[in-house]
C-alpha cells in the first residue's frame, strides 16, 4: 500500500504538472507552409553558389534523390512559376512543419557538428544553424509568411 507521504507526493507532483499544462494540453496545430516566403526566401537557396560547394540544383535536379528539383531551363537563372510550384511540393514532402530540428531538408545538408545528419553527398551547405539560409529555411518550417504573421 502507498504510504500517506507517497500519495502526498504523487498528488502535489500531478497538480504541479495539470498547472504547468503538461497533462491534457492540447497540442499546437502544425502551421502551414507558406508558398510566397518559399519562391521568395527559400527557393533562392537552392540556387545559391556556396563557397566550396555546388548549388543545390545541380545534384537535386539530375539525381534520383530524396529532394528533386525541376531542373531549369536551358540560359534561365531562376524557375518558372509552374516549376516552383513543383519545387514547393516536393521539398515540402522534406518537412515536419513547426519542427526544422526534424525536418529531412534542413538536418541532412547541416553539418553533424551543428546537429546535422552523418552523411550528404553534396557536403555540408551549413556548418551551424546560425547560417543565415538555414535560418531563413527554418523561418519557413515554423509557418513564416512575407507579411511577418505566422500561418495556422
Amino acid at each position: 500500500m502507498i504510504g500517506r507521504r507517497a500519495l502526498t507526493f504523487l498528488f502535489t507532483v500531478s497538480c504541479m504538472a495539470i498547472a504547468s499544462g503538461e497533462i491534457g494540453a492540447q497540442p499546437k496545430p502544425a502551421p502551414n507552409l507558406d508558398y510566397g516566403f518559399y519562391k521568395a526566401r527559400v527557393e533562392p537557396i537552392f540556387l545559391k553558389k556556396k563557397d566550396g560547394h555546388t548549388r543545390c540544383v545541380v545534384c537535386h535536379s539530375e539525381s534520383n534523390n530524396f529532394l528533386r528539383l525541376e531542373p531549369l531551363s536551358k540560359g534561365a537563372k531562376a524557375w518558372t512559376d509552374e516549376q516552383s510550384r513543383k519545387n514547393y511540393d516536393a521539398v515540402s514532402k522534406l518537412v515536419t512543419p513547426g519542427q526544422p530540428m526534424v525536418s529531412r531538408l534542413l538536418m541532412h545538408p547541416l553539418a553533424p557538428e551543428g546537429g546535422g545528419d552523418v552523411f550528404h553527398s553534396g557536403g555540408r551547405q551549413f556548418a551551424s544553424t546560425k547560417d543565415a539560409d538555414w535560418k531563413a529555411m527554418a523561418e519557413w518550417v515554423n509557418g513564416a509568411t512575407l507579411g511577418g504573421s505566422k500561418k495556422n
